[in-house]
């Protein structure tokens, strides 16, 4: 059976599995020792451990791999004088799709309008919000004073600019840099073998973090603002599946449907961790092994794409703008819904290193509408499953301008993206 089979049965066990538990504790069927031995040596126990170490480990890996994979990158780049125009490109992409995204939420909400007639007291009292750093501090602190720093800390945008410099000044050194250039190849291939020995363990990490989020949850909780998911779910898929195919279609010429079934392993396990950069690893590999990206692009694309690609979160940040402008009662009008667009298109940069990054970002965008920041607490409920959803979204658009790019710059294998023996490329890839 091939990973990618292995990790959905895992997905669907563990939700299942999840559900059934969560039942079992709000019914007391088993009584109240059984059901308090399953959740503190089950659900907070083994699978809560499971899982915390397999995202860990998925961790582990983000920053040694976006480094030396992007190191290995810029050089390659370096040495064609392609370095400006690609990154022009990926940054305009990217700042495009999210305008996009953030619009048709907008407009799916004005439409549907979930926030009409919805009790606006919100569970848990008001939500407070953390600071959100001024755009002066934000720019200068995507250049690292101290790059051992910035990796300690797993600041990707300081990572990015750093790893670039080095890449550049390798390209730039004859033959040391050659010799240079010669090892980190060498470990890109090391820390790539390093992915493939995890991705074993894959679907007992997915496995394990669905059932436990599933058996705190429940389904039940979907109900209460269920309009509102409904929304924001509706509208992920349309943003993944509508406007990411034209996307591809329109610019590369190539088939979407190739491309959304080798995306499957890393669509899972972005679904399962939440985390666009723990899916890095997985991400980066699909998009070189299955999709044919060539890797001195995908080295650039994918870590970048992780940092500031951020389309689902702009899509609930839509969504969440207009249903709390309409469960307040409050009227915004047309221009402050281009604030939102505008606001919303730049903070997917701006505060890309801000820990809590989505709710930071609402923050933000309701401060600048004048509308009242305890609403964030209300859609807080139903936000994991959400944010499992457009992590998923996210890792597709950072595929998609990936290949954009890379067909752009000639740096694509259309014969890898057209291959449909797609176990035989996932065992090359490992993910």
């Amino acid at each position: 059976m091939g990973l990618t089979a292995r990790i959905l049965i895992a997905m669907l066990a563990g939700i299942v599995v999840g559900v059934l538990f969560n039942f079992l504790n709000s019914s007391q069927l088993l009584g109240s020792g059984i059901t308090g031995v399953i959740n503190s040596y089950l659900t907070g126990g083994l699978f809560d451990v499971i899982g915390r170490i397999f995202i860990a480990s998925l961790k582990l890996m983000v920053v040694p791999l976006v480094l030396v994979s992007l190191v290995c990158g810029a050089c390659a780049l370096s040495e064609g004088h392609r370095m400006g125009p690609l990154a022009g490109k990926t940054l305009l992409l990217y700042m495009l799709t999210t305008a996009v995204a953030i619009t048709l939420a907008l407009c799916m909400a004005l439409i549907v309008q979930p926030g009409v007639g919805v009790d606006v007291a919100p569970p848990g009292g008001a939500f407070q919000p953390k600071e959100s750093p001024p755009l002066s501090d934000v720019l200068v602190n995507i250049f690292p004073t101290n790059p051992v720093a910035a990796m300690a800390q797993g600041n990707m945008l300081q990572i990015i600019v750093f790893a670039l410099l080095m890449g550049y000044a390798i390209s730039r050194c004859g033959e040391p840099g050659q010799r240079v250039a010669s090892f980190f190849n060498d470990l890109n291939e090391v820390i790539l073998r390093m992915v493939g020995v995890l991705m074993v363990f894959a679907p007992y990490g997915v496995f394990a973090l669905l059932a436990k989020t599933f058996a705190e949850l429940g389904v039940e909780f979907i109900w209460e603002l269920g309009k509102y998911f409904l929304v924001v779910l509706i509208t992920l898929l349309l943003h993944a599946f509508g406007v990411y195919s034209l996307l591809l279609k329109c610019l590369s010429g190539l088939n979407p449907v190739q491309l959304f079934k080798k995306m499957r392993p890393a669509q899972v396990f972005a679904f399962s961790t939440a985390s666009s950069a723990a899916t890095i690893p997985v991400t980066l590999s699909t998009v070189e092994k299955r999709l044919g990206v060539d890797n001195k692009v995908a080295a650039f694309t994918v870590p970048l794409g992780a940092t500031i690609n951020m389309d689902g979160t702009a899509i609930m940040q839509g969504v969440a703008t207009a249903f709390m402008a309409q469960m307040y009662g409050i009227e915004i009008g047309l221009a402050g819904y281009l604030t939102v667009i505008l606001t919303a298109t730049l903070a997917s940069i701006g505060t890309a290193g801000v820990p809590g990054v989505g709710l930071v970002m609402l923050a933000m965008v309701l401060q600048q509408v004048g509308l009242p920041l305890e609403g964030i607490a209300l859609v807080m409920g139903v936000d994991r499953l959400l944010d499992m959803v457009r992590t998923a979204v996210n890792i597709t658009g950072d595929a998609v301008v990936s290949v954009i790019v890379a067909k752009s710059e000639g740096a694509l294998s259309v014969e890898t993206f057209n291959n449909r023996n797609y176990d035989s490329v996932a065992n090359a890839a490992t993910p």
